[in-house]
């Protein structure tokens, strides 16, 4: 039995896309640049995607910038706002930000630029009370992710947003994780910047979109033929986004059903687990992305589990999850988002994340309850025996 529990690392492209991406490789490669027949109508399948991918955040098409996925997106929303500045001012990010933009933002220190990480409490949000202290007069953005991939937890971003909008600052948020699983309306967001990324919703690797508010200047990463409004030259992988514009209009068509089908086998999942007394969750169980679980274990009297040891013996069994996210599971350090969080280096290199997906049944959460005590309880001897 193969069951895939990472869906918040990567998503299976769905059919739709799939056969919409064969169509332009097939019938409508032309480059969208060119006035000729070919290419205008590679340019009106561009724009059709980029509509798509807009609808899904409430946002209308010239707003939207593709990208090649979330980190560059990241990257060109601050790069972007900070090369506007001819001397360094002020950044703030959250401790808990995705490596896309935390070490965005400790390149820009090594330049000269101020950097304030907000703390986070024992369930990984940021208090609106410290953003609003940390503001400076020289404050030119805020970034501060929507959906924390690692432990769940969805921060208070209307909240967040209408405390830098009144001081006059530009707003980023990373929605990687949260759009087309929850709703996203940036005409009443206090938004001006917003990540998203093609993969995480059953839409193609190598594609993202940057939502840049009209009227938010920024300066590019790439120059060239001037394409994506200036903002990313380079002829555009026409069929990917197209592709991601599919998976776009499906996720807004099935939104309200499956995000709630989601959170009840969330639920289930935790509920069956909760029977396992070593279990300690993290991150915040209210406010937390529908398909989300995370957890680390730690036995009485004992050290936490390491979390790549229980994604082994999970692996074996045939069952795919990830220890933190899919960008920190293959180090041996602690998890910086743990870390921040209050959590110990033990706890910190112990945590593990099941996210669900489209193809998740009862019967795979009911399996894995089963399946995951038996995983622990072999570590469990195995680390009896090393100790004898």
């Amino acid at each position: 039995m193969q069951i895939y529990l990472d869906y918040g690392a990567t998503t299976p492209c769905c059919r739709d896309a799939i056969a919409s991406m064969q169509n332009l490789w097939q019938h409508q490669w032309g480059n969208p640049s060119s006035l000729h027949q070919w290419g205008q109508r590679s340019a009106t399948a561009l724009e059709e995607a980029r509509i798509q991918v807009a609808e899904l955040i409430g946002a209308t098409a010239e707003t939207l910038v593709f990208t090649s996925g979330g980190t560059e997106s990241d990257n060109l929303a601050l790069l972007g706002v900070v090369h506007q500045h001819t001397t360094p001012q002020h950044l703030i990010i959250s401790s808990i930000e995705h490596s896309a933009v935390s070490n965005c933002a400790q390149w820009l220190e090594s330049q000269g630029w101020h950097v304030t990480r907000l703390p986070v409490n024992r369930q990984g949000l940021v208090d609106p009370a410290q953003l609003q202290a940390a503001l400076q007069a020289n404050t030119v953005l805020v970034s501060i992710i929507y959906g924390q991939s690692e432990v769940g937890t969805l921060q208070p971003i209307e909240s967040l947003g209408r405390i830098v909008r009144e001081h006059g600052a530009l707003f980023h948020t990373d929605a990687v994780q949260v759009a087309g699983r929850l709703p996203i309306n940036v005409q009443t967001l206090p938004v001006d910047l917003l990540s998203l990324s093609s993969h995480k919703l059953y839409g193609p690797q190598g594609a993202g979109a940057l939502y840049v508010r009209a009227g938010v200047s920024l300066t590019p990463m790439l120059t060239g033929g001037g394409q994506e409004g200036g903002l990313r030259s380079g002829t555009p992988a026409v069929p990917t986004m197209v592709g991601f514009g599919v998976a776009a209009a499906l996720a807004v068509q099935d939104m309200e059903t499956e995000t709630q089908r989601l959170r009840t086998l969330r639920d289930r999942l935790l509920q069956r687990l909760s029977t396992i007394p070593d279990l300690r969750t993290t991150g915040d169980l209210e406010r937390r992305l529908p398909h989300h679980a995370s957890f680390y274990l730690q036995p009485e009297g004992a050290a936490p589990i390491s979390g790549r040891a229980i994604v082994r013996q999970m692996n074996l069994a045939g069952i795919a999850i990830s220890a933190g996210s899919a960008c920190h599971s293959g180090t041996l350090a602690p998890s910086p988002i743990l870390k921040a969080m209050g959590f110990s280096d033990a706890e910190a290199r112990a945590g593990i994340r099941l996210t669900l997906g489209r193809d998740t049944t009862e019967a795979d959460i009911d399996w894995v309850a089963v399946v995951l005590p038996q995983v622990l309880e072999q570590l469990g001897h195995r680390r009896a025996a090393a100790a004898l």
